[in-house]
C-alpha cells in the first residue's frame, strides 16, 4: 500500500468526491424531492443499482483502486 499526502482539501484526488459528483449526475441533479424518504430512495436506489451497472465504465474518473467499505446506513 502507497499512502500519499493530501492538502487538507483536494477534491479532485479524493475519490468520494468523484463518486460524489455522479450520484449527483445520476440521480439527485435538478430533482425536486418532496420527502426526506424520497431523497434517501434515490440514494439508496443510486447505490443499489445505478452504482453497479455504471462502475464499471468510471475506471478513469474514479481510480481503479476504489474500495467498498461495507453498506451505507443513510436512515
Amino acid at each position: 500500500m502507497i499512502l500519499h499526502n493530501l492538502k487538507p482539501y483536494s477534491p479532485n484526488l479524493n475519490p468520494i468526491e468523484r463518486v460524489w459528483k455522479v450520484m449527483n449526475e445520476q440521480a439527485l441533479n435538478n430533482v425536486h424531492f418532496r420527502s426526506k424518504d424520497e431523497f434517501i430512495q434515490a440514494i439508496r436506489g443510486f447505490f443499489q443499482d445505478t452504482w453497479k451497472r455504471l462502475a464499471p465504465s468510471l475506471i478513469d474518473r474514479i481510480n481503479d483502486t476504489f474500495q467498498t467499505i461495507g453498506e451505507i446506513n443513510l436512515g
